[in-house]
């Protein structure tokens, strides 16, 4: 049970409702030998009885055939089923022929109902489901004015009453337009919604390929014009140079400036890219989230708080959010931010037991702290929460500032993710900073080159 519960909680909401929509199109063409059991009751020669059921049973397993192939045609991953569908047609007729010859071999009297028109009709409509599949609606409507000939051919053979035979086709026309509708709103729904799953996809890759070509103008505008003055300057320093003039060595200083120049340009860029907005971030993941059939609420906001504590924050939303896409179901989840003083937390089980506390310390007593808490339904049954590479990455960023990072499930199927800085850090100590400086930091850690000396004691803005 736990495996099956594992594998249908391993697909995404798209896969769910793709398997959900198959599994009701192929019960509806299973319960073809049912209806056929049904029909074929009392009277019936046993001989005849079982050819029928063998004839519907394989007409069954074609119709389901041709259903599975059409859905896929239907989305674009297949040609048209054109031979399955035209092997249950032939197949549809011959197990209508069983049926007239088994009602002639039992010798009914003329003008009686027999058995061979509600076969007749059951058959067709089974036949009639698989093509609204596969077909246009105009060929499936085809189809059906065929099929209306042959219900009046069997009835007018077996001498049916008028009323009898005009009611078998008026339930075959109705089953029609019952399967068409069926069938056909539900390949409407799974087009539509791997359309959207599609343009989602999409959209990812189009605002990644934005933001590359964003970066790649602003690269293009700092280096362009310096790199084409520093190739001038060194061809003008190598002329000079051969001419054993003095002047070649101002030049080459100047071209050294101009890089040195250049390079300081670069790492502005890569900081101001790299730099992180609260407010921007928790509107970034609620769309996101939103868009992945999330309802998301924000508590809070994050605009008077320092550029470093938003950045460290935000590094916080961006893990939470992938962790809610990527290891739940979710269909809630709450973003809050709050300032407060640092209170027992009951859902902690202790330092020493949490894996942000080999990072940091708990915060000083009477420090005021901002808090972020991400909270989402949905999640998979297990044990406690395990600290990943993710979660360890945010405790190391937020370590160095004497923040830390609690993960605890409130409840059975419920997250929640607590990031917590005092407004008022103590600079980072000595080991730490070492740490951080010669880049043994691991990764995921304040880089080298942002020493935390860098940061101020100050989180929140005065």
């Amino acid at each position: 049970m736990r495996e099956l519960v594992g594998w249908w909680t391993g697909r995404g909401q798209p896969e769910r409702f793709d398997l959900v929509t198959r599994a009701t199109l192929y019960l509806v063409s299973a319960t073809e030998p049912i209806a056929l059991f049904n029909a074929t009751g009392a009277g019936w020669p046993t001989a005849g009885r079982i050819a029928v059921l063998g004839f519907g049973t394989t007409h069954m397993v074609l119709c389901l055939l041709a259903v599975r192939a059409g859905v896929d045609h239907f989305l674009g991953r297949r040609d048209r089923p054109t031979r399955l569908v035209v092997a249950a047609g032939w197949l549809a007729l011959v197990t209508i022929v069983a049926a007239e010859v088994t009602n002639a071999l039992t010798g009914a009297q003329p003008g009686s109902a027999g058995w061979t028109l509600p076969v007749t009709v059951l058959v067709s409509c089974y036949f009639l489901g698989a093509l609204c599949t596969v077909a246009p609606p105009r060929y499936a409507f085809g189809g059906a004015v065929g099929l209306a000939g042959v219900v009046l051919l069997v009835g007018l053979v077996d001498r049916a009453p008028a009323g009898l035979l005009r009611s078998s086709v008026w339930a075959l026309f109705f089953g029609f337009v019952v399967l068409l509708s069926t069938f056909r709103c539900s390949l409407w729904m799974l087009g539509v919604l791997w359309e959207l799953d599609r343009s989602r996809g999409n959209q990812v890759r189009l605002a990644v390929a934005e933001e590359r070509l964003r970066f790649a103008r602003d690269l293009h505008d700092v280096l362009g014009r310096n790199l084409a003055v520093m190739a001038l300057k060194s061809e003008l320093a190598a002329q000079l140079a051969k001419r054993d003039r003095p002047r070649a060595v101002e030049e080459m200083l100047e071209v050294r400036r101009i890089a040195q120049d250049s390079l300081t340009e670069v790492r502005e860029v890569v900081r101001g890219y790299r730099s992180t907005d609260l407010d921007a971030e928790l509107a970034g993941a609620r769309a996101v989230l939103t868009s992945a059939g999330v309802r998301c609420r924000v508590l809070g906001e994050g605009h008077d708080l320092s550029p470093q504590a938003q950045s460290a924050l935000g590094w916080v939303v961006r893990e939470g959010t992938t962790n809610v896409l990527r290891h739940s179901e979710a269909l809630t989840c709450t973003v809050s931010v709050r300032r407060d003083r640092p209170a027992a937390d009951p859902d902690r089980p202790g330092a020493a037991d949490d894996a942000s506390s080999r990072y940091a310390p708990d915060p000083p007593d009477g420090a005021c702290l901002v808090t972020l808490v991400m909270e989402n339904d949905g999640v998979r049954p297990g044990g406690p929460p395990v600290f990943g590479n993710g979660l360890l990455g945010l405790s190391e960023r937020l370590a160095p500032f004497g923040g830390r990072v609690t993960a605890t499930r409130p409840g059975p199927d419920r997250f929640r993710l607590t990031a917590q800085l005092p407004l008022t850090a103590a600079p980072p100590s000595a080991e730490v900073r070492s740490g951080a400086v010669s880049g043994d930091a691991p990764s995921g850690g304040a880089p080298s080159g942002e020493a935390p000396d860098s940061v101020p004691a100050q989180w929140s803005r005065s």
